[in-house]
């Protein structure tokens, strides 16, 4: 009688512990956090393309899990999210986007899509510019008799790659962190703050190296250099416009050309995951030599495995601009 008493009392145990275990797991697989194997809670989070991917990564530290929708080595221009990328963002707690006109926010920023995740845009804040797309004038005034005043106009998207707008996104990254996840608050801001120092030590190196250099031109092979030229006195001439997509003119080329050897550039500009043949026909027409100056849009797979970052790659970027310019 005892024993049966005993083995009833003993199933009721067992019972009573696989429902708690139950309920812990099913709290963990809750909306916005994961598990690590040490048990501790990260706060889920997704970004778009790699700058954000980098510097949500930086402030967040070991308390968020990110994931980057853009792949390595993928452009992100003209990028369309696919139907399992879309569904990946209500998973997480965060989905951090760039901003900017970079990424197609009409169909990322749905309610259906985010679900319950809050959407932060990493660029807010910043002071854009506008870049003349001269493609556009040429192809309109195509056949035109007389000369168009108009000009077209396309905001540039590429922020990140001035260290002073970079530090104004990871402030606006620490504070939707901090006040997502209150519990951090003070991790995420001295995380903020300790790469804060890292941009403004770079800031000042590409203000030393540039400042008194023999020239001041850059030709790049698409216009993603408008922030940094801006804020470091350059020149940027562009093969193509903003996206690397776009084709430029017999024309265009020939007037790159001209640049170049009236302005006796020595070195044209090529990047990682975009095709170099423009700028070795420019390179070769001109006599020049090539060298990678990187818009750090979406980085390689191999630059992953290396170890590479972005502060890495602006500092790269930083000592092939002064062989060009000197």
């Amino acid at each position: 009688m005892v024993r049966r008493e005993w083995v009833a009392v003993s199933k009721r145990m067992i019972l009573v512990v696989l429902l708690i275990v139950t309920l812990i797991v099913l709290a963990g697989c809750g909306n916005g956090s994961t598990k690590t194997n040490s048990g501790n809670d990260k706060m889920k989070v997704i970004t778009t393309f790699y700058p954000v991917y980098e510097f949500v990564r930086q402030v967040g530290g070991d308390k968020v899990d990110v994931t980057m929708l853009l792949k390595p080595g993928v452009e992100p221009h003209d990028w369309e999210p696919t139907a399992k990328e879309l569904a990946e963002i209500k998973t997480a707690k965060v989905f951090f986007y760039h901003g900017a006109g970079l990424e197609p926010v009409d169909k990322l920023l749905k309610k259906e899509v985010l679900g319950a995740a809050t959407a932060v845009e990493v660029s807010s804040g910043v002071e854009q510019i506008a870049i003349k797309d001269e493609d556009d004038d040429e192809h309109e005034h195509e056949g035109q008799g007389t000369q168009h005043e108009d000009e077209h106009h396309h905001m540039d998207m590429h922020t990140w790659l001035d260290p002073v707008a970079a530090q104004q996104e990871i402030k606006n990254i620490a504070e939707a962190l901090a006040n997502i996840d209150p519990q951090n608050r003070e991790y995420y801001l001295k995380n903020a703050e300790n790469y804060l120092q890292e941009l403004s030590k770079l800031d000042q190196e590409y203000k030393t190296a540039l400042s008194q250099t023999a020239r001041r031109d850059i030709i790049t092979s698409h216009a993603a250099f408008g922030y940094l030229a801006k804020r470091y006195d350059l020149r940027q001439v562009a093969v193509m416009g903003l996206s690397p997509d776009s084709e430029p003119t017999p024309e265009k080329m020939a007037a790159v050309v001209d640049f170049c050897r009236e302005h006796q550039v020595k070195v044209i500009f090529f990047e990682t995951i975009v095709s170099p043949k423009l700028s070795q026909t420019i390179a070769k027409e001109t006599g020049a030599s090539l060298l990678v100056l990187n818009p750090i849009e979406s980085l390689t797979e191999e630059e992953m495995k290396q170890g590479k970052n972005y502060l890495i790659i602006m500092r790269e970027n930083l000592a092939n601009l002064k062989t060009a310019l000197n």
